[in-house]
């Protein structure tokens, strides 16, 4: 049987699908494109905004008018917070939510032979870390590995606390074994993801996200660790400590600030000041001084004037990231956001992602411009046209001239030039 994939939203989701395409073909089905018809189509959805659960629904809906009365399922954060929603869909055949994903196959063979549709949406509050493992990543040369799940903070705009549930980690030595298999089988980087990666740990009680990334350290053959996403709040000394004496953490974090404005902050329930962000800013930039700090930042959330947009503006510029995320906000059913007073006005918020977008470019031309002349180490991932392009430590994307197909190696390489997004490097002669 032919089984097709879609994967809407994050890195966590990839990683989920990429687990499930491995299931299925180790159970002796042939995954086919999307586009293809196939036996049973698989939605992996999203619904971190309402335009996410559109998009959801309108895959879903593609998937259901495809090939011969194909079996459908869906799965994810969208169908955990509307599984009726998603069960009334004409031909949807089986429904979960944000678990039992690692269960699929035996769903679907259930559904063979009843031909009954299949809802199962758990209390997310109620259960472990379902557990899951990965031996490669298809057609990537990087591979992500989900170590955490859940979120505990209740963002006021936020819907994943409802969609994923509290924070539960990956067992600490399940995560060590399936990044030493990924390591054997040639990956040299692992991108560790989450919903907060950062609180890892925080439900195991005896270890942490730093312990984990200080062991990590010590596995043969992995090169770089990069970190999806933590939260200014999670990088404590600890962290820092761990920070400065890895050989293996790249030179990028990506920290989400959302705004810059204290008043806004707390309107969001972000639990940070922007002195406290500054000030661990700083600390990471005395360790590692060239290191990309990369950032999401949301504009219009409501009440934020004229004013408190530019305390953003000026903050952003402070801080001088290297690159910037911004997302015009979106009222999203069922969190506080959506009904608060003093919403913002849609044209508005357009001119502002307008002005951030262009600050963002300015910041990232000129941080990746100040390197020029350095030393960095490139992963190369694909190779075309005479190049190879990668990407950096710092996550910059760059490409050297090659006459052969060296992907997966990783070079020591000088950044001579930086155009269109991209450095021009040349590997340095030892």
């Amino acid at each position: 049987m032919k089984v097709a994939f879609y994967t809407l939203g994050c890195k966590v989701n990839s990683y989920e699908t990429e687990v499930n395409t491995e299931i299925f073909k180790n159970s002796g089905y042939e995954i086919v494109p999307f586009s293809e018809d196939a036996d049973v189509y698989v939605i992996n959805t999203c619904s971190v905004t309402n335009t996410s659960d559109q998009k959801s629904r309108k895959i879903i809906r593609e998937a259901t008018k495809k090939g011969n009365n194909p079996i459908v399922v869906v799965m994810g954060c969208y169908s955990q917070v509307k599984n009726m929603e998603a069960a009334s869909i004409p031909g949807v055949s089986i429904v979960i939510g944000s678990n039992e994903k690692s269960k699929l196959v035996d769903l679907v063979e259930e559904f063979k032979k009843t031909g009954k549709q299949i809802v199962r949406i758990d209390d997310l509050k109620r259960i472990a870390f379902e557990s899951m493992k990965l031996s490669k990543f298809e057609n990537h040369t990087r591979a992500f590995v989900k170590i955490q799940d859940g979120c505990n903070n209740y963002c006021t705009y936020c819907i994943i606390p409802y969609t994923r549930g509290n924070v539960r980690s990956k067992p600490f030595n399940e995560v060590i074994d399936e990044i030493t298999e990924l390591a054997k089988n040639g990956y040299k980087e692992v991108v560790l993801t989450g919903i907060h990666t950062g609180h890892y740990g925080l439900d195991l009680k005896s270890k942490d996200f730093s312990d984990l990334l200080s062991e990590l350290e010590k596995i043969s053959g992995l090169e770089r660790i990069r970190i999806s996403s933590v939260e200014i709040v999670e990088l404590n000394d600890k962290f820092m400590d761990t920070l400065k004496k890895s050989k293996k953490i790249v030179n990028h974090i990506h920290i989400p600030l959302q705004s810059g404005s204290d008043t806004i902050l707390k309107a969001m329930n972000r639990r940070y000041i922007m002195s406290d962000f500054y000030k661990k800013i700083d600390q990471i930039r005395s360790i590692r001084p060239n290191i990309a700090i990369t950032t999401d930042v949301i504009v219009g959330f409501p009440g934020e004037t004229e004013e408190l947009f530019n305390e953003t503006v000026e903050s952003i510029k402070k801080i001088g990231f290297a690159e910037l995320h911004v997302f015009p906000f979106s009222p999203r059913e069922g969190t506080p956001a959506a009904s608060m007073s003093n919403q913002i006005d849609g044209n508005i918020k357009k001119e502002r992602v307008k002005e951030l977008i262009g600050l963002g470019k300015e910041l990232q031309y000129k941080y990746y411009t100040s390197l020029i002349g350095i030393e960095e180490e490139l992963l190369t991932e694909e190779y075309r046209d005479g190049y190879l392009y990668g990407h950096l430590s710092n996550y910059g994307y760059a490409r050297l001239k090659s006459d052969k197909k060296l992907t997966n190696h990783i070079f020591k390489v000088k950044l001579n030039k930086y155009e269109n997004d991209c450095y021009d490097v040349e590997i340095i002669k030892k």
